[in-house]
């Protein structure tokens, strides 16, 4: 029973063991696991997963899985219902999302307060009320060109300038093998980077050979370390439309672990404001304040910003213009405080470069790191090590 999904997984590269998955049998034969589905998926990942960094690694292996079962074989139980999903999504014609107005962050702001007043009860599609689909710039699963997402999820436009919700992130795997030849290239590039410097390390061989031409008399050599002294702070963004490029966030990142010594990193979403985060689990209960950043670490660190810098330019330029909370400062002064106490700093964007153009916020960003965003390329990691190898 499950042999194939114990195969599964150990071609999912989770490493699950013979006397886990036997364990996790006898859970199923003396009935410690649940009648529902998910409750087999908390069971299993219990049984099966011993690092909560694989936790996500598992979660993709196991929908991938049980997509489309309706019950587990050998359990003779019912399953709860589907999730609920939102009702009434609309596909717009050009025509119609062009008929739609944007309301601009004070009115809709205030818009927002009446509703919340106004309204009573649930509502589905239209045009004005807190609601899912539709063309209201309040609810979800609808479509307007500046809006409030209020519960459910994303319809894909990706135009919601604030969400009124709690928003769950993970961190990145940074255990991930690095797979694509450009990836393992431009970890080449880092690790160039990352070994240039002062000759800081005993070269052993090397001492004792000219110890010995010099019949005895002790003659010290020194080399490169092998991790050089190169200090590294990484901010990366997080969840949204950083979803998408997950998998090349993580390469990176992986790479960047095996080749800084001195490597920090850090979380936000979108943009940076008075806080970040290192575990997007406890992301709400453990924020670091940027100013302590600040403090902490000198000016010979390099600073990397790793997102897709595309959001709604409120996020970027305006008071309370995050998307999660009310920010009391821009998100452009804290990044221009970040730039003032890192001089060597750099943007890589992993959305390609043909798209910048009409993607405001990225150009409002590229302006506020004076032209050093660089792609997620072989050729853009290039010129961004070469811009963090300038002395400042």
């Amino acid at each position: 029973m499950l042999i194939d999904f114990f195969l599964h997984l150990k071609a999912s590269k989770l490493p699950v063991s013979t006397r886990e998955f036997l364990t996790l049998l006898e859970g199923l034969r003396d009935g410690v696991c649940g009648q529902a589905i998910d409750e087999f998926y908390f069971y299993a990942r219990t049984c099966l997963v011993k690092d909560e960094s694989r936790y996500d690694r598992f979660d993709q292996a196991f929908a991938v899985y049980f997509k489309g079962v309706t019950e587990i074989p050998g359990l003779d139980k019912e399953l709860p219902e589907e999730w609920l999903r939102a009702m009434m999504k609309k596909h717009l014609s050009p025509e119609e999302k062009a008929q739609l107005e944007k309301l601009g962050w004070d009115k809709l702001m205030d818009e927002f307060r009446k509703r919340l007043e106004e309204q009573k009860g649930r509502h589905q599609g239209g045009s004005k009320w807190i609601g899912t689909g539709g063309k209201s710039p309040f609810g979800n699963s609808g479509y307007h060109p500046e809006g409030i997402r209020v519960g459910g999820e994303s319809a894909g436009n990706r135009t919601a300038i604030k969400v009124w919700e709690k928003r769950e992130y993970r961190n990145l795997d940074d255990s991930l093998d690095l797979g694509t030849r450009n990836i393992k290239v431009a970890l080449r590039r880092l690790r160039r980077f990352a070994r240039e410097g002062a000759a800081e390390e005993l070269d052993l061989d090397g001492t004792i050979a000219a110890t010995a031409r010099n019949a005895g008399w002790l003659d010290l050599m020194m080399r490169p370390e092998r991790h050089n002294a190169v200090k590294v702070l990484l901010f990366l963004d997080v969840g949204g439309s950083m979803d998408d490029h997950v998998k090349a966030c993580e390469e990176l990142f992986s790479a960047c672990r095996a080749e800084f010594k001195h490597l920090e990193h850090f979380y936000f979403h979108n943009c940076v404001y008075e806080s970040v985060w290192r575990d997007s689990r406890r992301r709400h209960a453990e924020r670091i304040p940027v100013h302590d950043l600040i403090h902490k670490y000198g000016p010979d660190y390099k600073l990397i910003f790793v997102g897709d810098a595309t959001m709604s330019p409120y996020e970027i330029l305006h008071q309370h213009g995050s998307i999660e909370h009310m920010n009391q400062e821009p998100g452009a002064d804290w990044l221009r405080r970040l730039l003032d106490a890192w001089p060597a700093a750099t943007w890589l964007n992993p959305e390609p470069e043909r798209l910048w153009p009409y993607r405001q916020s990225i150009e409002i960003i590229n302006g506020i790191m004076a032209q050093r965003m660089y792609p997620m390329t072989l050729e853009g990691l290039e010129r961004a090590m070469r811009q963090l190898s300038k002395k400042t």
